[in-house]
């Protein structure tokens, strides 16, 4: 490459992808996922792709707002991610980067790496100076019914998976025990299992449910409180001595800093879109990897594939497929173990579906 290439054009779309297992937790349910696709074009004639995850539909024209009204101050600027990210860090210095505008920015930052990774023809995590390797995952379900959901349990324990996750936080204890308990029973005690209770309760109640819990040999108790109750979740670590798994709403790295200054987890759980793309996460992984904190990922297979494989402290990769259906290529597991693709980020759009599934 003679030269860095600059940036064109930045484009996004929104769509609802079809979840082939809809996602009930105890804060709402998802039936289809409400993504922004991005689109980051280059004078190289290459163009870098990522998504993002808006939670809910509502969020979606915001978004493609904030990126048309973001773009004018990147097209000619060098393709050049962390960069980029300085620039944008100073643009917001008195808004701060959190919310929908946060979100944007860590997309147009993974656009940028995958422009950058197809243009050298490398995958991202070669560009970060590792290479793509294969990733534990778990799979990652929603509310479950053991009766109804037995077969697909099965399933995904016969096909090499090591670790289940289900989301808790019914309105009784006696809700969770059992669903638990028929989990449990369904996938045999050499599985991991993990919950998450999706910020469902308070400090107390948290403590007594995760008790009762104790018999079943969970791996990690994911979000049992508010997730900026960094407290609540410091207080639980101490009296129920449960491994307590956060971050998936941490905004940048700065987020993860308080949680680790709190004592607040056992396990950081990354989300890219809210970290900061992958200029955000590698700054993250440095900071797990100073405080010996195992890294997982948040959804984003595709993207956090590439970076976790290049986290010191590298932990698990969440199995859960959103953007799929508009990709000609989803990142599918192998015997438990899922690995990046490329070059990029290894996202091509499957076009016909994306019209099919326009929002």
């Amino acid at each position: 490459m003679s030269a860095v290439p600059t940036i064109t054009e930045v484009r996004a779309r929104s769509v609802l992808a079809p979840l082939s297992r809809p996602l009930r937790t105890a804060s709402g349910s998802i039936p289809a996922a409400p993504l922004l696709l991005l689109d980051v074009r280059t004078d190289a004639d290459v163009v870098g792709h990522a998504w993002l995850f808006g939670y809910a539909a509502e969020t979606l024209a915001p978004m493609a707002a904030l990126v048309e009204e973001i773009t004018p101050a990147l097209v000619g600027q060098p393709l050049v991610p962390v960069q980029r990210m300085r620039d944008f860090e100073a643009r917001f210095r008195l808004l701060g980067m959190q919310g929908l505008l946060g979100m944007v920015v860590a997309g147009i930052d993974m656009a940028l790496w995958d422009a950058l990774g197809k243009v050298l023809d490398q995958p991202v995590a070669t560009l970060l100076g590792g290479a793509p390797v294969a990733l534990r995952a778990y799979d990652s379900f929603g509310m479950v019914d053991p009766v109804k959901d037995e077969a697909v349990l099965r399933k995904s324990v016969d096909s090499g998976f090591t670790g289940i996750k289900i989301k808790l936080g019914y309105p009784d204890l006696a809700q969770d025990v059992g669903i638990t308990s028929g989990v449990r029973e369904i996938i045999g005690p050499d599985v991991e299992l993990m919950v998450d209770f999706n910020q469902s309760l308070d400090p107390p109640e948290a403590c007594r449910r995760i008790q009762r819990l104790e018999e079943f040999n969970l791996y990690w108790v994911e979000e049992p409180v508010a997730a900026a109750d960094l407290a609540g979740h410091a207080l639980i670590r101490r009296r129920t001595g449960a491994r307590v798994q956060t971050g998936e709403n941490w905004w940048f790295p700065r987020g993860l800093q308080a949680a680790i200054s709190a004592s607040a987890c056992d396990f950081a759980m990354l989300d890219i879109m809210k970290i900061g793309g992958v200029t955000g996460w590698m700054g993250a992984a440095g900071l797990a990897e100073g405080a010996s904190l195992p890294v997982s990922s948040h959804l984003f297979v595709e993207a956090s594939a590439h970076t976790l494989a290049v986290t010191p402290t590298a932990h698990w990769l969440e199995y859960l497929d959103l953007a799929g259906p508009v990709l000609t290529n989803p990142c599918r597991p192998v015997d438990g173990y899922v690995t990046a693709a490329g070059p990029g980020l290894g996202i091509t759009w499957n076009e016909p579906a994306i019209a099919e599934f326009a929002a």
